[in-house]
């Protein structure tokens, strides 16, 4: 994901909503989530990586230019049935002026949650979000993850933030993943995910974006290796090549040995989401997510009879 969208965008729509402009109807916001149906599945999901105890599902970012209604049915039409949604995506074809996140009216996340339901898909992450040193804005993102189920909040915190988060991840029971942006950015070197994470709670750890690590010119394979008992979940990638201008590929025909690095974390027995960012040819990504799948639950299947 290249940017985050700031808290002060949700409070405008929820002032928005607040003034008396709502005025629609649970039975309005069913119709919206209908706007788009899914389609023939173009995978069928990951039946052997569930036995692993892996949940592949999409990061909603992978669709930005559509609406999350819309994620939402493209993570279905590949047979997934889990999604990580990001703050400030349109929420559905016909009310693009609602922006998902935590400033969402009451009636919108409700509606949100109905989406999921009727296409079977589940919301297990939400981020990148913002965790400042500012207890009644973290709280405000952990009361929202808890209302729509949300187990991971996936955030690059300053660190004066981590005495609060881990307080609230033990009282949420909700983690917190540090995600790694490209160099320069705060979490790019898994060394600094280490020492943020010593002596916090065992729910504070990591979101391993292995893309972004060989954009940072980093082997993926040696930094899940390093952090060992730390990852909670991965923005799961595979790329053309190593460095600054590369892009997304599907699975197995990049540079990042994904073989290796599934074997890697089937030996470290990490139970993660994996969500798939695929942040190419993002009008018609389907078919490439699709291959992304198919690779991924056939090398789960491999590792099932190792």
């Amino acid at each position: 994901m290249k940017r985050l969208v700031h808290r002060r965008n949700f409070l405008k729509t929820g002032a928005l909503f607040a003034g008396g402009t709502m005025g629609l109807s649970l039975a309005g916001w069913r119709q919206a989530g209908a706007a788009e149906e899914a389609g023939k599945k173009l995978a069928q999901g990951a039946p052997h990586a569930e036995k692993l105890g892996w949940r592949l599902g999409c990061q909603a970012y992978s669709f930005n230019r559509f609406t999350f209604f819309e994620a939402v049915d493209k993570t279905a039409s590949v047979g997934l049935k889990v999604i990580e949604m990001y703050p400030g995506q349109p929420m559905s074809p016909d009310h693009r002026d609602i922006r998902v996140g935590e400033g969402m009216p009451e009636d919108a996340q409700k509606a949100v949650l109905e989406k999921l339901q009727s296409a079977g898909v589940k919301l297990v992450n939400y981020g990148v979000c913002g965790l400042p040193k500012d207890e009644k804005a973290c709280r405000r993102t952990f009361e929202f993850a808890r209302r729509m189920g949300i187990e991971t909040l996936v955030s690059e915190p300053p660190s004066e933030a981590f005495d609060l988060l881990d307080k609230l991840v033990e009282e949420y029971k909700i983690n917190v993943a540090l995600h790694n942006h490209p160099k320069p950015s705060r979490y790019w070197d898994p060394d600094t995910v280490l020492k943020a994470c010593k002596d916090r709670s065992p729910r504070i750890g990591a979101c391993a974006d292995t893309g972004h690590w060989m954009r940072s010119e980093i082997n993926p394979l040696e930094a899940i290796r390093k952090l060992e008992g730390r990852i909670i979940s991965f923005h799961f990638k595979d790329l053309n090549k190593f460095g600054s201008g590369a892009h997304d590929v599907p699975w197995g025909t990049g540079q990042a040995d994904v073989r290796a690095l599934l074997k890697e974390i089937r030996r470290q027995k990490i139970q993660a989401v994996f969500s798939i960012e695929y942040e190419y040819n993002w009008e018609n990504s389907l078919p490439e997510i699709a291959q992304c799948v198919e690779f991924f639950d056939k090398v789960a299947a491999e590792l099932l009879q190792a």
